[in-house]
């Protein structure tokens, strides 16, 4: 049976079209995927994302991190955060992941729900004891994104008595006001802020949201959303079996620092200055169709790779997707949609950046 996240009753109330996901019965949808979608790139739209894994550290944090973790938190400032990878040996992605700097001795991960289990077992085999690890409980995380989202978001928590100006925060920062978090980061493309807060407040926050205009989006837009963006999904754009650099996410492999030793950095290393055996590629399909992962992705009539996410851009009225391929080229290229080839063509990722389509 699926786990109930504290925002469950919202979504009934909501008429929220609740399903599966990765464990957790959340909304697909609200009525309509798409109309979730474009409230999101015109205004703004809240998700409940209350089934990411939250962990603390506290300690000697710096030091390990910079040993677990593709990227470099080294170059981080307090109440900053990136983006990275955590990867095994060979260099596949364990998992991708968002590392915010407390204070020097005190950070905050927030993992993928599906890799739950296994990232805290690969953390914990690797944890020197002089840090603590500690997976947050009783708190719910709704998503704030696109372009009214922050204006929108410090006038709920206004109405809330919660001091915090969250129009002066830069991005990719956080902060905590009392028992709350909030980070100036998300999954959409958009602006937006991601507010982790105790679970019984959790419904008063997404009633006052509400008030302000924010629409209730379901899973649905939101990863049609990232994938405009051209961010990545875990599971289907990353893997254990691919490196970063093989999958679109180079950048978060940092080798400025010749003596960091991080797990993986010799093959990692070797992928991002030479390749690695396949590259992401962004695609737009040119016939009648809709572009899903798994299908196979051909070119003068030889399979070359495969599409990793695919889906219709309601942004750009027409179907895109993130494929890997064994190499780069040019031009166009086919994929095969029920057993028919189907004409498709190189595109720029993101389909859409910052929220406006490409031409």
């Amino acid at each position: 049976m699926s786990k109930q996240t504290p925002l469950y009753q919202a979504h009934q109330e909501h008429n929220g079209k609740l399903v599966d996901f990765a464990g957790y019965s959340l909304p697909i949808h609200y009525g309509s995927q798409i109309a979730e979608h474009k409230a999101v790139r015109d205004s703004a739209g809240m998700f409940d994302v209350s089934h990411m894994t939250i962990i603390d550290l506290q300690g000697e944090v710096i030091p390990w991190l910079r040993t677990l973790l593709s990227n470099d938190v080294a170059k981080l400032k307090d109440g900053r955060a990136l983006y990275t990878c955590m990867c095994t040996e060979t260099g596949g992605v364990i998992d991708d992941l968002i590392v915010y700097r407390l204070e020097e001795n005190r950070f905050r991960l927030i993992v993928n729900a599906a890799t739950r289990e296994k990232d805290l077992a690969w953390m914990e085999s690797h944890k020197p004891a002089d840090v603590e690890l500690q997976e947050v409980s009783n708190t719910a995380l709704i998503a704030v994104q696109g372009p009214d989202a922050v204006n929108l978001a410090n006038k709920a928590l206004a109405e809330m008595g919660v001091s915090a100006d969250l129009n002066a925060m830069g991005r990719h920062t956080a902060l905590e006001p009392g028992d709350w978090f909030v980070g100036r980061t998300g999954y959409t493309g958009e602006d937006g802020v991601e507010i982790a807060l105790p679970a019984n407040k959790s419904i008063e926050l997404w009633k006052a949201l509400a008030a302000q205009g924010v629409e209730p989006a379901g899973l649905g837009a939101r990863d049609t959303l990232r994938l405009e963006a051209g961010l990545c999904l875990y599971g289907q754009d990353l893997d254990e079996q691919h490196t970063p650099a093989e999958s679109g996410v180079a950048f978060t492999i940092d080798i400025k620092d010749p003596d960091r030793n991080f797990i993986g950095r010799e093959v990692l290393e070797d992928h991002k200055l030479f390749g690695g055996r396949f590259v992401q590629i962004g695609i737009i399909l040119e016939g009648r169709g809709v572009l899903r992962h798994g299908q196979v992705v051909e070119r003068a009539g030889r399979p070359i790779g495969t599409v990793t996410s695919g889906s219709f851009s309601p942004t750009r009225g027409l179907s895109v997707a993130l494929a890997r391929v064994d190499k780069e080229f040019k031009g166009g290229c086919d994929v095969k949609i029920r057993d028919r080839l189907i004409a498709a063509r190189i595109a720029s990722v993101p389909f859409v950046p910052h929220g406006r389509a490409r031409e």
